[in-house]
Parts: C-alpha cells; structure tokens; sequence
C-alpha cells in the first residue's frame, strides 16, 4: 500500500526541502519505490535534484493540475523525471503561484492533487509532497492528498510559534476533507547540539505536544555540509555520505519505515 506524506509547515527555512528529497532518497535506498511531488514554486526540490533553472522547463507540477482542472487526463509519466539516486520526481516553478490564485474558482479545488495522486498511487511506495512555506490551496490540496503529514520545525522560538495554527489547519482538513489524514510527527531540524537553547525550545515542544503528537527519537542537526546540498544537485548521502546530516536522515529513514509496521 502507497503511503503519501505531506512535509509541511508554513514556516520557510525549517527544512521542508532537504527533508522531503534525503527522507525519499533515504527510502529509495532501502529498496523502496518513490515518487517526490513539489508544490511549491519556489522550485527548491527541482534544484536540490539538479534542475539549475526550474522556471524554463516544459513540464512541471502545474501541467498536470491544469489538464485535470480541465477534465482532461495527463499523458503516462507526465511531468515525472527520474534521478540517479533512485527516485522519481514532479517539480514546480514560479507558475505554481499563478496557478493558486486561479484555484479559487475551480469547482472542488482543493481535490485537484488527490485526484492525480490517487490514478498513479499503485505505481509507488511512497509518495513525499514538498510544500510551499504558507496555507495556501496548494497546501490545502497537498493535506487532502496526504495520509500522513511530517512537521519540520527548526528547535528556535519563531517557528515554534506557527506550530500551533498549522496543527489546527491539519485538524480542519482531517475534519472536513480528508478523514484519514493524521499527523506523522514532529522532526527537530537544524539543531545546534552545542546550546542549550535549542534544548530547551525542544523539551517545550515535547511537554506541549508530546502527549497528543509523536515526536521523532532523531534530530536533524545544523550543519553547513546540509546547506550545501542544493547547489550540488545531489543528496547527502552523496554529498556527505559519513556527516551527521545523513547519519541523522538515515535513521528518520528507519523510524519511517518501522511506523509503517
């Protein structure tokens, strides 16, 4: 059974991207098939996978969503590019945005994605939606497509405090939308293990929402060698293959897979 996971949270910088490609690749890894969708246009996934210019390519994320919108279907593997360490993917670009605006007056807008998803879901193992740092439609459509939803927060005061009105929109479009959609957890990223600052943002955390929320054992720590990633094209694992950056996104890798059991 294909398990789609929406990486979101409306914070930007909290390491949505990085997540969604080293968590896929890390799963690819293991022998499992997947797909990555980006739905956001800033294109971040697209260039971490080495795409160097997402805004000239002919076929993204918008094209598909487009024709269905249209009551057209897509071509078989449209949109979908293939990387060398083992995942597919569907980028975006900047016409991403214009197509969120137009979203308001298309009857069951916020269905738009799931219909997509669920016509390939029996091609993957997982499915991993990258979402745009805001609640937008594009957001909206991703949770309603998801089964599950992974919360990168940055272990820092600001971002923190998001946390809670992404966790009531989770709540809305379960009640309202999407029945089965639940929270997979909260992943601290960019933890800077030398300060007690961020220890104490992440025992907070966990006295708030532990009860209610699973929080990952793993962190993703701060790391120059995560940053550089993007601009190589190529995930950590290549990158930085004995860092504590893939050291961290291998056993995420694992306690996914073990959630699955």
């Amino acid at each position: 059974m294909c398990r789609v996971i929406a990486v979101a949270n409306q914070k930007g910088g909290v390491g949505k991207t990085t997540t969604c490609v080293n968590l896929g690749i890390g799963l690819a890894r293991e022998g499992k098939k997947v797909l990555l969708i980006e739905a956001d246009a800033q294109g971040s996934m697209a260039v971490s996978l080495g795409i160097q210019e997402p805004d000239e390519l002919d076929e993204t994320l918008v094209n598909i969503m487009e024709k269905l919108i249209n009551d057209k279907e897509p071509e078989p593997g449209e949109g979908i590019i293939h990387h060398e360490e083992g995942v597919d993917f569907i980028p975006a670009n900047i016409e991403l945005a214009g197509l969120e605006t137009s979203l308001v007056n298309v009857m069951s807008r916020e269905m738009v994605l799931r219909q997509y998803i669920c016509g390939i879901k029996k091609q993957y193992d997982y499915i991993l939606i990258d979402c745009m740092p805001s609640l937008g439609m594009i957001t909206i459509n991703a949770l309603v497509a998801a089964d599950r939803v992974l919360i990168p927060v940055e272990a820092a005061y600001l971002p923190v405090k998001g946390l809670q009105q992404l966790i009531k929109t989770i709540g809305r479009v379960h009640r309202k939308l999407n029945p089965e959609l639940s929270i997979m957890g909260i992943l601290f990223t960019k933890v800077d293990r030398r300060t007690n600052f961020a220890k104490d943002i992440a025992a907070q955390i966990r006295e708030v929402y532990g009860n209610k929320i699973h929080i990952f054992a793993n962190c993703i720590p701060m790391s120059v060698r995560a940053a550089e990633t993007t601009a190589e094209g190529k995930s950590i694992y290549l990158h930085d293959p004995k860092g504590i950056v893939a050291e961290g996104y291998h056993y995420l890798t694992g306690e996914v897979l073990d959630d699955e059991e």
